[in-house]
């Protein structure tokens, strides 16, 4: 199935939820365990409808789901296709089942407070490094490059963030390599940013805002809010 573009996937109108890295994101607030399970119960017998389901995490008070099809079809400038993880027209249509199961449950979605946290590295040759970052982080080669058609590193279980290389010259070596990107809801971006910057932050580099916000810290360690 096709990967869904970002247009496509704002005029869906997900109001539950928000794009934010590969997938769609959503919590759900809960009053109890009980509420919790009861909602997941209904959301697996939606999924084996549709032959797809999402991936879960639930904690006191909220349950998180994130929809993801691990065989979108992506196509080059060249045309030759690549299967990767993204969001398709089957993540939109059981997100659209979802939202009815939790208004059916009385269930309240909270899409501000979603967010995903990724690894970036930069680096002047990904695929020599890559597959000892995929058995670091994962102990399984085939993380690198799974879902993608770079070498980035993803665990099929989702136990670590995602790992991915940007480029950089071999030449750079005094720079920071490592730094942290957030994933939030468009909504909250500016908020993110600017907390971090009373602490004590300072924004170095903005061009890009909002999609992307580089923010560094007091020693000059750089982090990313990211958009989308």
């Amino acid at each position: 199935m096709d990967m869904l573009s970002g247009d496509a996937i704002a005029e869906a109108g997900l109001t539950d939820r928000r794009k934010l890295a590969q997938g769609l994101h959503a919590r759900y607030r809960v009053d109890d365990f009980g509420a919790g399970v009861r909602l997941l119960a209904a959301v697996a017998e939606a999924g084996d409808t549709l032959g797809h389901h999402p991936s879960v995490s639930m904690g006191t008070g909220h349950v998180d789901l994130k929809l993801v099809s691990a065989d979108a079809i992506y196509r080059d400038d060249e045309g030759t296709e690549h299967v990767v993880e993204w969001v398709t027209q089957q993540d939109v249509d059981l997100a659209r089942r979802i939202t009815a199961i939790a208004a059916e449950h009385g269930l309240v979605a909270d899409p501000a407070s979603v967010s995903v946290l990724e690894l970036g590295l930069d680096t002047p040759d990904p695929g020599t490094i890559a597959p000892v970052w995929a058995a670091l982080l994962t102990g399984d080669a085939a993380s690198q490059g799974r879902g993608s058609p770079s070498d980035e590193v993803r665990d099929a279980t989702g136990r670590v963030p995602n790992l991915w290389f940007g480029d950089v010259g071999s030449d750079d070596a005094a720079r920071q390599r490592f730094h942290v990107e957030v994933y939030v809801a468009p909504e909250v971006a500016e908020q993110r940013v600017a907390a971090a910057v009373a602490a004590g932050g300072t924004v170095v580099d903005d061009s890009e805002a909002p999609s992307l916000t580089v923010v560094a810290d007091q020693d000059g360690n750089t982090g990313v809010v990211c958009v989308a």
